[in-house]
């Protein structure tokens, strides 16, 4: 006889239940994901394209990939890991496809609306600084946005995961299909990078 015993996150995520649900035809449940979701994936997708309604855009479609995906569902990962896997690789083809295009968008739009925490609140989480004067709060922002800009995309992806979505090293590995050693490398060298552009702003008003 098949084990029929549920997979242990069916018993400890309760939005894994909800997608079991969903995997069922259950429209409620699928409402209730997305209500949880769309605004920390447009979150994650905005810092990542730096466009507010493209991001908008690929968080439908992240979502219309999960509707998709329903009956071939397995809960063998956290639900938020699963998703934001998803996420991970509509994002990463999205920039892909503007890189082949010609058409990246060097003016980001990143505020205006509900969704995330402030950008500039990465100033002193990766880079363990804190500033030694006062600083103007858009101009902070601006600098931020642009040493966050500079990383690559799967350093961005990382401090994105961990500072938006409080990520564990096992959980990022999972969404981006790396080992943990590989995000823990990932995220020092990110960190180092912001580090390397932000010390000389937040300390003596030097900009990038």
């Amino acid at each position: 006889m098949l084990d029929s015993k549920p997979l242990p996150y069916e018993t400890t995520d309760p939005d894994v239940r909800l997608m079991m649900q969903v995997r069922d035809d259950n429209a409620a449940a699928f409402e209730e994901l997305v209500l949880r979701y769309q605004g920390r994936l447009i979150t994650v997708l905005q810092n990542l394209v730096k466009d507010r309604d493209r991001a908008e855009e690929l968080a439908q479609d992240v979502f219309l990939r999960v509707y998709r995906a329903r009956r071939s569902y397995l809960p063998d990962a956290k639900f938020s890991t699963w998703l934001f896997t998803i996420a991970h690789n509509v994002g990463s083809n999205a920039l892909r496809s503007l890189a082949r295009r010609h058409e990246v968008n060097v003016t980001a739009r990143y505020g205006g609306k509900p969704g995330g925490e402030p950008l500039d609140d990465l100033a002193t989480a990766p880079s363990g600084l804190m500033p030694a004067r006062q600083l103007d709060k858009a101009e902070l922002t601006e600098v931020v946005r642009a040493a966050v800009d500079s990383l690559s995309e799967r350093q961005r992806m990382a401090i994105l995961l961990a500072k938006f979505e409080h990520m564990s090293y096992a959980d990022i590995a999972a969404t981006m299909g790396l080992s943990v050693k590989a995000v823990k490398s990932l995220l020092s060298r990110a960190r180092e990078n912001l580090r390397g552009i932000l010390e000389p702003y937040l300390q003596e008003g030097i900009r990038p």
